[in-house]
């Protein structure tokens, strides 16, 4: 799941081949399969062809989902965007003009930082602050360390491009209060907010009362098309309404991405705690095989990262093999680390990994530790 949309685009020789051998295997151990026309046909069996459509924000179709959004998050209103990159960047807009501070502070590796072309500074005029080292996790020294004022803290949980390692909840407490009493809003990029529900064993409310806005995501475990949910005050969301017509994101229908959130939203949330304790149970197994580690070492979501301590174009004929002589793929894209000199793949456990039988696995797992004592 998740796999670079633009990989086929770029690949060179040896990762078309893996994309190749990964797009013929008979099973996918990661997420929930193939994003095609299916995944929106299945979202609409059940709804009357009679169904009023939202308009430019307004209409039952929407407003309704953003009230049980608003619920299930513990806020007082939501917003549905058609992106998370258009919801975060007016939340920070929010608080950097109420505070009258272009100044925030995030993660190096936060998605505002290394994913949207610097929409932030160039669209808002907003100054990150990077806090951290890029290998590790924000602390509260960190927070309590800022040499200069900030409007608003994001913090992301989990931190996705270290493996999505998380705080422990009491750190997490630490510095909500801290920022409450210094005048800093807390923004929680939550776009896998629900996978750590299990491990923190908390409920979404019990996790955004910590923050003062909430982004989510309905394309990512949920697995809906696309969009998101901005959540918090009544005032804040009417501020981020206004801000979302101002970034053309008021089409003049959302349904197709508000029927597919909801429809997966209902399918998939009680399954969260089936996806990591699989993940946990899966990192394991990686974990045994030679030369072979995962990030975080044990997982705290679904969501973890397992690393090669062998170059990307050694390991990738490997991985070919695996997926040939098992029937199961892992992923069709590899990324380089540490300079070249090792590489790695984000995997995420979804609802394919309940169907791969087990003894296909078992010969995954069998022919992965085989090749890897090689390396």
């Amino acid at each position: 799941m998740n796999e670079p949309k633009d990989q086929k685009e770029h690949a060179t020789p040896l990762q078309q081949s893996l994309v190749d051998a990964f797009n013929q295997t008979q099973y996918r151990l990661s997420g929930h399969g193939p994003r095609k026309v299916e995944v929106l046909k299945r979202a609409f069996e059940g709804i009357s062809d009679d169904m009023d459509s939202d308009m430019y924000g307004k209409g039952e179709a929407i407003e309704q989902f953003q009230r049980e959004m608003a619920e299930y998050l513990g806020k007082e209103s939501a917003v549905f965007f058609p992106s998370g990159t258009m919801a975060q960047q007016i939340a920070l807009r929010i608080w950097c003009d109420r505070a009258d501070n272009k100044r925030v502070a995030y993660h190096p590796l936060c998605h505002l930082e290394i994913h949207e072309e610097d929409g932030l500074k160039e669209l808002h005029g907003i100054k990150p602050i990077l806090l951290a080292d890029s290998g590790r996790l924000i602390k509260l020294e960190d927070v309590e360390s800022l040499a200069e004022p900030v409007a608003c803290l994001l913090l992301e949980l989990p931190q996705r491009e270290i493996g999505g390692q998380l705080p422990a909840y009491a750190e997490l407490e630490d510095i909500s209060a801290y920022c409450r009493s210094k005048g800093i809003k807390l923004h929680l990029d939550g776009a896998r907010l629900f996978e750590i529900l299990p491990y923190y064993n908390k409920t979404a409310a019990e996790v955004c009362a910590l923050f003062d806005s909430v982004y989510v995501s309905f394309y990512k475990t949920i697995g809906g098309l696309a969009g998101a949910i901005l959540a918090g005050e009544s005032q804040f969301t009417e501020e981020s309404k206004i801000w979302k017509r101002r970034h053309g994101g008021d089409l003049i229908s959302l349904y197709p991405y508000i029927l597919s959130s909801k429809y997966y939203f209902a399918e998939r949330i009680g399954k969260m705690g089936q996806y990591y304790r699989g993940a946990v149970g899966l990192a394991a197994r990686f974990e045994d095989c030679p030369n072979v580690s995962v990030r975080p070492p044990v997982p705290v979501s679904n969501m973890f990262h397992i690393h090669f301590a062998a170059p990307k174009e050694k390991m990738e004929p490997m991985l070919c093999s695996v997926y040939e002589k098992s029937g199961v793929g892992l992923t069709g894209h590899l990324r380089e680390a540490e300079g070249g000199k090792s590489c790695y793949f984000e995997f995420s456990v979804g609802d394919q990994a309940a169907h791969v039988p087990a003894e296909r696995i078992d010969e995954m797992f069998r022919q992965l530790a085989d090749l890897s004592s090689s390396i």
